[in-house]
């Protein structure tokens, strides 16, 4: 990903996600079964920690802006 790209998180499951980056600079709302929400990258390069919620699970992932 580059600086100012934007993003589209499609939620494709039954259950209901979050997606929210450690210093919350990405953050949706609760995004239901069949719904997306588009959000922007930082302007700066660098690396996110991302947590992804399926509600009630939590995973961890890195998005990489360069």
């Amino acid at each position: 990903m580059r600086p100012r790209d934007t993003i589209t998180v499609v939620n494709e499951d039954a259950t209901a996600h979050t997606l929210t980056a450690s210093d919350k600079f990405l953050d949706t709302s609760t995004i239901a079964s069949g719904k997306s929400e588009t959000l922007t990258t930082p302007n700066e390069s660098g690396q996110l920690p991302l947590h992804l919620h399926q509600l009630p699970v939590h995973a961890r992932h890195t998005l990489t802006v360069s």
